[in-house]
């Protein structure tokens, strides 16, 4: 069953999550601003589009969640694992403006319910996390350099930090590029753990394969504590939705980027 759904506002809810305590989703290339190739709601400054087209969007955007764009949350994400804690004192929030953001990482986590947290992409997994009892939520960005190095698992490493146990963790692994259209080379392959290989894994030819992005994600958070009904997994793939996704892989980096977001009511 899809876990997604589209809101009448333009952007994919999250339907497991309809009477939590948080607002997430994930916007679409629908309903924006920009010109081709990045037509039209892409929200990424940091791609060859007209600026202003971005943050047009960016504005409508924020219209359509009903957060002022001065509450998002963003990182120069740089394929890492790593994570910041958005309640620590030493994080200047200047530094995390979404149009001109200073720091680097690929993973925020906070409580505090003034923070929207977001996340962009197009291919990559867009992982988003909120505790059950505790009003934690998280976001994650990660391709598969930051999936190998595991950011799933340290952003429930953070949360165990918190004193909150991995079971009352939820997980949505958002829309990103599907196995049938992610081929991979031997360098890559060196990197996944060999007791994953065959789970996330099909040949194709030589020192070549299918990666499952979404399930090598969804491995890594099981055997970290995660239950497995906790994890919520979408259909949706970047690279086949055409009309719905940009896709870096499918237009050859000439696109735009979705974005993943999430802030507690």
């Amino acid at each position: 069953m899809e876990v997604l759904q589209q809101h009448e506002k333009g952007y994919l809810d999250i339907l497991p999550w309809k009477n939590s305590n948080v607002v997430a989703g994930f916007s679409t290339r629908q309903n924006g601003f920009s010109q081709t190739p990045y037509d039209s709601m892409n929200l990424g400054v940091h791609v060859q589009d007209r600026r202003e087209n971005v943050l047009q969007n960016r504005k409508r955007f924020s219209q359509w969640i009903e957060r002022d764009l001065k509450q998002w949350k963003s990182l120069n994400q740089i394929h890492s694992r790593n994570i910041l804690d958005l309640t620590e004192p030493h994080y200047n929030e200047e530094d995390l403006r979404h149009d001109a953001p200073q720091v680097d990482g690929d993973g925020m986590i906070t409580n505090n319910p003034d923070h929207v947290l977001t996340a962009y992409y197009a291919d990559c997994v867009p992982l988003i996390f909120r505790t059950k009892q505790d009003n934690w939520i998280g976001i994650a960005h990660a391709g598969w350099k930051g999936t190998v190095k595991q950011i799933g698992p340290h952003m429930i490493e953070r949360f165990k930090h918190k004193g909150i146990n991995p079971e009352d963790i939820e997980v949505v692994i958002g829309p990103c590029i599907s196995q049938s259209y992610y081929e991979i080379d031997a360098y890559v392959i060196q990197h996944i753990p060999k007791s994953y290989q065959t789970k996330v894994l099909t040949p194709t030819t030589e020192n070549h394969g299918l990666l499952d992005l979404k399930r090598l994600n969804f491995l890594y958070l099981v055997d970290d504590g995660v239950k497995e009904e906790n994890i919520h997994i979408t259909d949706y793939c970047t690279y086949r939705d055409q009309s719905l996704f940009y896709s870096h892989r499918r237009d050859q980096g000439q696109t735009g980027r979705m974005m993943a977001f999430i802030y507690r009511k």
